[in-house]
């Protein structure tokens, strides 16, 4: 709930009606120079002019009676403090009503209704200045009430006949009494307001309150579903090698696997986007690399359907810009998708177009058409409504959740740009995406895994140089006489034949099986680790040529880990480091690298990731040892 809502709900109405009157200040000595100039041709401008100059010191004294209360609430103000204050409103009534005796002592009849008209108006305005707070408004509505219950009385004596000052006075007792029912009833609705603004306060805190519970919820049961989810697709990929009713069975729970998976992926997605954690980053990198990597990952289930792929455009294309291009390859992996499964026959074009806007960056456009049945107005209209599949059926014959173009629209919008479609029954459906991107410097290609799931995480954290702990930046020197990893120049090296050695560290026993059912065929030598003070105490025993190493663990997670390990300046001071996580996030990557980790696989892991992340750091090691050999 809001500071200023919750005060205004809990303060009484002579808190709020004193606070109200603060803020109208500038109305009233408004109010005041106005009155002053109207009757300034009939009574003298030296008269209008001290009667404004006392106005004004009123409303001073007003100012200093109420600094208390407008400071601290009425709680902590005493009696002589509200009386001081109520006598300063009357003082004020008092002077503005004042004006209206010499408007009938020079104006004569004429200044008298004059007068008449102008008391009227200032019970009025006491009245809205007053809400919530009887003695308030008794303060200050009853000055002008005397002079106007006066008229009647100045009207006979200046000869009104009585029939027309008994006139005046229903007439003035009628104003009296619907100004003060007028009071009240804009009080109860003022108060109702209140309540209902309270309320609705209230209510928004709760829900913002049950979406971050809820998305914490998913987030951890996205994370403990993520490891079941791996090991399924592990053992299918190892039932590959088969015989063939073992790779039919295989491929089915590979299917099955992938499909639990990317509905898991887009849940997690939809409830980020909609708790407003999802944040897009700007980085240099080459667009039309990334969108060659795209359409490769694309041009075998296309064939496979029996469809053609046509790309026009892709020479207007600019290589360096600044964006997000794991969003990007991840809003057009989910329109390819929907583009091969719902076309039966034809052919997919994807248009690409791009001109300079200086000087700010390129405006690029990215169009999926299809060839595919289409969709009416109707089905056009509910598109990008969550969970929405548009028509019966959907979900059971083509899959998924309803949720991915939901996703897609908005990281579009997150990075500034938009997603339209337009289609018309047997008449396909086109999707244009339009992105602002500013111009990059030396961007390169962004790589990504051999893995035919998830394919919007990047390696960020490729060909990296190792943090050298907390404090980045070189790694720390290692003791002369100490071991060190064999990816340096050491003993260790002269023995080509050995088996690579490798630590697998992760608090859950299904991911460590899971690695070492894909990593041992390779006849790697692994060691597994429970926890983070095991694996430190497995890398003070024995060099290892790569550590796998769980981002979550109790205890000591996998970045404080890998941060001691730097630091420590042990065996495995410089031993390339794989974060093997669920969390996705550009600043969960960050963090990774910050803690010295030099490669990042996503859960569930599968055998293309975990044998393309190995394959990398080994590289990447081969090349730090060519270079430190020169």
């Amino acid at each position: 709930m809001s500071k200023t809502t919750a005060v205004d709900t809990a303060a009484s109405g002579w808190t709020v009606a004193a606070r109200h009157r603060r803020s109208n200040l500038l109305q009233r000595l408004g109010l005041g120079a106005a009155v002053a100039l109207v009757v300034t041709p009939m009574i003298g401008w030296r008269i209008c002019l001290a009667w404004f100059a006392a106005y004004g010191l009123m409303q001073g004294l007003e100012l200093l009676a109420f600094a208390r209360v407008n400071r601290d609430g009425d709680g902590k103000v005493p009696l002589w403090g509200r009386v001081t204050a109520c006598l300063s409103l009357f003082a004020s009534a008092s002077l503005f009503g004042s004006l209206s005796i010499p408007m009938w002592l020079i104006g004569g009849p004429l200044g008298g209704v004059c007068a008449a008209l102008m008391l009227p108006a200032l019970m009025l305005f006491s009245m809205i200045n007053s809400p919530r707070s009887k003695s308030i408004l008794v303060s200050s509505l009853t000055p002008p009430m005397l002079y106007l219950l006066a008229v009647p009385f100045l009207a006979a004596w200046f000869g009104a006949p009585p029939p027309l000052v008994m006139t005046a006075a229903a007439a003035v007792v009628l104003v009296i009494f619907f100004t003060i029912i007028s009071w009240q009833k804009m009080s109860e609705a003022t108060e109702n307001q209140m309540r209902a603004h309270a309320e609705a306060e209230r209510l928004r805190v709760k829900a913002e309150e049950s979406l971050v519970a809820h998305t914490a919820f998913l987030a951890a049961i996205g994370h403990d579903l993520r490891t079941p989810i791996g090991a399924i697709l592990t053992g299918a990929a190892e039932l590959q090698a088969l015989d063939a009713n073992s790779r039919s069975n295989a491929h089915l729970i590979t299917d099955a696997g992938l499909m639990m998976k990317a509905l898991l992926d887009d849940l997690l997605d939809h409830s980020k986007i909609g708790a407003g954690r999802m944040t897009v980053e700007a980085v240099d990198f080459d667009l039309r690399a990334t969108l060659a990597q795209t359409l490769r990952l694309w041009r075998g289930p296309i064939e496979a359907k029996g469809l053609k792929l046509r790309v026009e455009g892709a020479a207007r294309m600019p290589r360096s810009v600044k964006g997000d291009a794991m969003r990007i390859r991840q809003v057009m992996n989910n329109l390819m998708s929907n583009a091969v499964k719902f076309t039966p026959q034809g052919r997919i074009t994807l248009r690409l177009d791009a001109w300079a806007e200086e000087p700010s960056g390129y405006c690029v456009l990215l169009e999926v058409q299809d060839t595919g049945p289409g969709m009416t107005g109707d089905q056009l209209a509910r598109l990008f409504n969550p969970f929405d599949q548009t028509a019966e059926g959907v979900s059971a014959r083509y899959g998924g959740s309803g949720l991915g173009l939901a996703i897609s629209r908005d990281l579009v919008e997150l990075m500034g740009g938009r997603l339209t479609a337009r289609s018309a029954p047997g008449q396909g459906a086109s999707f244009t995406v339009s992105l602002s991107l500013p111009f990059g410097e030396n961007a390169a290609p962004i790589l990504v895994p051999g893995d035919d799931s998830r394919l919007d995480i990047a390696l960020a954290l490729a060909a990296r140089p190792l943090a050298a702990g907390p404090d980045a930046g070189t790694p720390p020197a290692v003791p002369q006489d100490a071991d060190v990893s064999p990816t340096a120049e050491t003993a260790d090296q002269t023995d080509d034949d050995r088996p690579l050695r490798l630590l697998v560290v992760d608090d859950h026993d299904i991911n460590r099986r899971a690695v070492q059912l894909i990593l041992q065929p390779l006849g790697c030598d692994i060691v597994t680790a429970a926890d983070g003070m095991i694996a430190l105490e497995r890398c003070a025993e024995t060099v290892f040529d790569v550590i796998f190493m769980d981002v979550r663990m109790p205890e000591l997670d996998g970045r404080e880990t890998t941060r001691r390990l730097r630091a420590e300046g042990g065996p495995n001071a410089r031993t390339p480091v794989v974060a093997v996580t669920a969390d996705t996030a550009p600043e969960d990557v960050a963090a990774c690298q910050a803690a010295g980790m030099a490669y990042f696989v996503s859960k569930p892991l599968t055998p293309p990731a975990l044998l393309g992340a190995l394959q990398h750091v080994l590289d990447d090691s081969a090349q730090a040892a060519e270079i430190a050999a020169a």
